[in-house]
């Protein structure tokens, strides 16, 4: 009786295995969508407040510069922020003050400080909402890229994370794996985003009527209008205003204004160079105090 028992025993795993695999429902993959594809920007879109300044918020835990370097850098977003406007002559002269900090910086630092930051601070700041909406669009066989001021080792960071298609930033000119000081261009901000979709667009033989754009602020109109589907996705007032004019979608995945003034959310371009400089900053002092 013990010898039969134990048999039975011994061949319930075997029979559960067999039981779940039956049970099992398979879902087919979805027939890529080639000609249509969904574009993200990051802050305040797909992520809670800055991409840039959690990034330099990880390097201040790391010791690399002070508190105070940090605090004077959420300030200066806020001020921006509150204002609602992004002065061209601050942004020249900010992105300049990154370039020359960040020179001499190795690329694949920054990458592996990247990758560890996202996943101790970006991470838990993603808004489900949208990033539900990204795998909807994997799921109908769509590709998804970010499009976003960020530097573009820190963008293909978040989309790797997130398991995206690709991501679309600002670009930082190299040699021999070393950051020149130079921009490739200039920061994918503005009417740059749209000069960059459509570039991809041409490349990948995307119909930009059959493709998707998102983002929270009215800096972005260029990209959204140039697409067939347009998004606003924690809206500024003036992106919801146009919005509502235009018939786009809006969808907002905050709990309150006042809730996401407090996430330091920012207006994108004076927010790359702004955290460009914070991390120039960083990666200098930590380069010159290298033995």
């Amino acid at each position: 009786m013990w010898r039969l028992l134990r048999r039975r025993q011994e061949a319930q795993p075997e029979v559960a295995g067999e039981a779940a695999a039956q049970a099992a429902v398979t879902v087919a993959p979805a027939e890529p969508d080639l000609e249509s594809a969904a574009f993200f920007d990051v802050d305040n879109t797909m992520m809670r407040g800055a991409s840039i300044y959690h990034f330099a918020r990880g390097l201040a835990t790391r010791g690399l510069f002070t508190t105070k370097d940090l605090l004077k850098f959420a300030v200066g977003q806020a001020v921006f922020r509150l204002r609602g406007n992004e002065n061209p002559e601050h942004i020249a002269v900010a992105r300049e003050t990154a370039l020359a900090f960040v020179a001499g910086a190795k690329v694949d630092d920054v990458v592996r400080l990247g990758e560890e930051i996202y996943d101790e601070v970006m991470a838990d700041r993603i808004w489900g909402g949208t990033r539900a909406l990204a795998q909807a669009h994997l799921d109908a066989g769509q590709r998804v890229w970010l499009v976003t001021a960020t530097p573009i080792e820190l963008a293909r960071v978040i989309a790797q994370r997130l398991g995206l298609t690709g991501a679309l930033g600002t670009v930082a000119e190299t040699s021999n794996g070393v950051y020149t000081g130079r921009l490739v261009g200039d920061l994918l901000h503005g009417p740059a985003k749209a000069e960059a979709v459509r570039a991809l667009a041409r490349r990948e033989g995307l119909d930009l009527t059959r493709c998707t754009a998102y983002s929270d602020s009215a800096n972005d109109l260029p990209m959204l209008s140039l697409v067939g589907h347009a998004v606003a996705i924690n809206p500024d007032s003036e992106l919801r205003e146009y919005a509502r004019k235009h018939d786009w979608p809006i969808k907002d995945f905050r709990t309150g204004r006042k809730a996401t003034l407090a996430a330091l959310p920012i207006a994108a371009g004076v927010g790359a160079v702004a955290g460009g400089v914070a991390a120039g900053i960083a990666l200098r002092r930590h380069y010159r105090d290298r033995p």
